[in-house]
């Protein structure tokens, strides 16, 4: 039986690639460092914000340091303008309420840094619709890096077997192997079925609501 399913969220129940986009072209320009069209920042995101910042700076300058000298940047525009484009994905919420009305708990496991993530999901998806909110937490390993997965299962009290996760890239299916719990990835992300089915998604789900076939009720 299915009794908990973690999504991941960027690309996955929010398109919010805009916004970060957006915040990331803002941060290179203020410190004279070239900006990208939007496509590519695809291939940017999905292992946090320390990497996503990493991957925007010019091969030659992509240190630590470098990276800090942004980040502040953009941390404080994208905390004003991170809704600024985003929005649920068409069909996500006729899912979630379906998978709430059969009494299946609700997670969020995101890299995205954790205030961002919580204050997005009631934004979007209103209170008490996701029982675990978790983004990436100082001193806590990013995905594909289990721990996440792991500390939903615990407060949830689920085992392995009682577990979907659902993402959209191959950062979520390898999370999802290392963690020994079912995945499912989904086509309308950032990334395509290839890079999906290469990092061992065990199912493929082109529109919302084929999340469905896999819940065992």
């Amino acid at each position: 039986m299915t009794k908990l399913v973690i999504f991941d969220l960027d690309g996955t129940l929010l398109n919010s690639l805009q916004d970060l986009a957006t915040s990331t072209n803002y941060a290179l320009q203020r410190h004279g460092y070239p900006t990208h069209e939007l496509p590519a920042f695809r291939y940017f995101v999905g292992n946090g914000i320390d990497k996503l910042l990493e991957r925007a700076l010019p091969e030659a300058e992509r240190s630590y340091d470098n990276m800090l000298k942004i980040r502040g940047d953009f941390m404080a525009y994208y905390a004003e303008h991170k809704a600024d484009f985003t929005a649920p994905y068409d069909g996500i919420c006729e899912l979630l309420k379906t998978l709430k009305r059969h009494h299946v708990l609700l997670a969020v496991a995101s890299n995205k840094y954790h205030a961002a993530t919580r204050e997005l999901i009631p934004e979007y998806f209103g209170e008490g619709l996701f029982d675990f909110v978790y983004g990436q937490r100082e001193g806590v390993p990013v995905k594909p890096d289990p721990t996440i997965v792991f500390d939903i299962m615990k407060e949830a009290g689920v085992s392995r077997e009682e577990v979907l996760y659902v993402g959209d890239s191959g950062v979520d299916m390898q999370t999802a192997v290392n963690s020994g719990v079912t995945s499912i990835g989904v086509t309308w992300g950032f990334r395509d079925r290839e890079e999906l089915l290469v990092n061992g998604a065990q199912y493929i789900a082109d529109e919302p609501y084929e999340i469905m076939k896999w819940v065992v009720l």
